[in-house]
């Protein structure tokens, strides 16, 4: 008689919450993402036989189609929302079906973001725009919405944490909704899986299961995102993989101004920004960001200069701000606003062994204006030319801007878009532009009206502008 074999219990499995990573032991650090106390038990063995059981695979629902027996005609265009810099990172509009998630901050502005888009699409299009919130009621909803003038007859608005009841409010509507907003996507629950919501099943179920009714009913769905500390999308690393595009709304809770950035975008351009500003009555378009990060005065001052930034495509004017304060400490103080820190205390040394200013016996405080926080390498220059100018007390004159990288030696290095900051530089009335060598050959087809001075050096640069800087302001200096 053969003997009775049991069946093993399954061996559990263990997996990152933030990239996926799995394996067979528990341990405290991801070996993918190198995220501490991120690997969570899951029921790893049944889900393996899961998959072995439909490795045979079933008959499509929809068979497979040759490319070139799609018309035009199927391809639908894209749903403009209204806000012409909300369709600008979106590549041109919402494209039928497309899944959209919007993190950041709370405070930012997200949600009154989506209610003004929703208002302007309802009353656009005349079709019904669902506002699923899981975070407030309706009402709550409806007294934000009249302070932003969101009362279309066609904007209805739901507050529920389930699915199920969420997507029943969908079918309610019926097949024509041309938009459904989900706020947010962690505060949703789904009775098919456990867990609790926002926890990594819950968070993926509620994702991929919006994702395929958004494609299979092709309507447009708008997802909120929460964020963790370090500004990422919070719960697992997967989520962003499942939605065609990621943008995120960054902006410092004291000032006005928003970005919206485009972090991924399977139907457009991935590098692109838009500018708005948070007011008591929503958000407003920015088209011509480059006023609000510039200090207006009539007569030029130490410790200041004008650059040109790119963010994502798009260049902005900036002022870059510098304070030099003499100090008895041993140790001189280095603040930064708006800026790379360990970038300024790099440019602070070159243009202390540049210019000979004497910078380790004095505080050097650095900042942007308007809140903008800038990483890009072309705005160096007119960081170097803030310091000198504030160390030596000359002003640089209000006409002038300043592009370039600045390297440990001392040189000037060219940019990317060199060419666009160049002419963004002279339309707003830049008469004189400090730039790299070789600038006035690369933008010559622009036919850019106003002087290239091109200064090899940051030492030629601070001459040239101390030759430039009022002779009275040189005298007090």
């Amino acid at each position: 008689m053969p003997a009775k074999t049991t069946a093993k219990p399954p061996r559990p499995s263990y997996k990152c919450a933030e990239c996926g990573w799995t394996t067979a032991k528990w341990v405290g650090r991801c070996g993918e993402c190198q995220a501490w106390g991120t690997v969570e038990e899951v029921a790893g063995a049944a889900r393996v036989v899961g998959l072995r059981s439909s490795a045979t695979g079933t008959a499509p629902v929809r068979p497979a189609r040759r490319i070139s027996e799609i018309s035009r005609a199927e391809v639908r265009e894209r749903l403009s929302t209204g806000l012409a810099e909300f369709d600008r990172v979106l590549g041109g509009g919402l494209v039928p079906g497309q899944v959209l998630l919007l993190s950041g901050e709370p405070g930012a502005g997200k949600s009154t973001l989506l209610l003004t888009t929703a208002n302007t699409v309802a009353a656009s299009t005349g079709r019904p725009v669902l506002y699923v919130s899981g975070e407030e009621s309706v009402e709550q909803i409806a007294t934000r919405a009249r302070r932003v003038g969101a009362t279309s007859e066609h904007l209805y608005l739901a507050d529920t944490n389930d699915l199920a009841e969420a997507i029943g409010h969908l079918d309610a509507l019926g097949d024509d909704v041309a938009l459904v907003i989900v706020d947010s996507v962690q505060t949703m629950a789904s009775g098919d899986v456990e867990g609790r919501a926002g926890g990594v099943t819950q968070v993926m179920e509620v994702a991929s299961t919006l994702t395929r009714l958004a494609k299979a009913r092709g309507i447009a769905h708008c997802l909120v995102g929460q964020v963790t500390k370090e500004s990422t999308v919070a719960g697992p690393r997967a989520l962003e993989h499942v939605v065609d595009t990621t943008l995120a709304l960054e902006g410092d809770r004291h000032t006005t101004l928003r970005l919206l950035r485009t972090v991924k975008n399977r139907y457009g351009a991935a590098d692109e920004i838009a500018c708005f500003e948070q007011t008591d009555a929503g958000m407003v378009e920015v088209p011509d960001p480059s006023a609000l990060f510039r200090a207006s005065r009539e007569a030029p001052v130490p410790g200041t200069c004008l650059t040109v930034t790119v963010e994502g495509r798009r260049p902005l004017i900036t002022e870059m701000q510098a304070l030099v304060s003499h100090t008895k400490a041993p140790n001189p103080r280095r603040g930064v606003s708006g800026l790379d820190s360990a970038r300024v205390t790099m440019l602070v040394a070159v243009t202390d062994g540049s210019a000979g200013l004497r910078l380790w016996e004095q505080d050097v405080y650095t900042a942007t204006v308007g809140g903008l926080r800038s990483t890009d390498p072309g705005g160096d220059l007119a960081v170097c030319l803030a310091i000198a100018s504030a160390a030596g007390g000359f002003p640089v004159p209000l006409d002038v801007a300043a592009v370039g990288e600045v390297s440990l030696s001392g040189d000037i290095r060219r940019v990317t878009m060199l060419g666009q900051r160049v002419a963004e530089a002279a339309r707003l009335g830049q008469r004189r532009i400090l730039a790299p060598p070789g600038t006035a050959e690369a933008v010559a087809r622009l036919k850019v009206k106003a002087e290239i001075v091109e200064v090899p050096t940051l030492l030629d640069a601070v001459r040239t502008v101390r030759q430039w800087s009022p002779r009275e302001e040189r005298d007090r200096g």
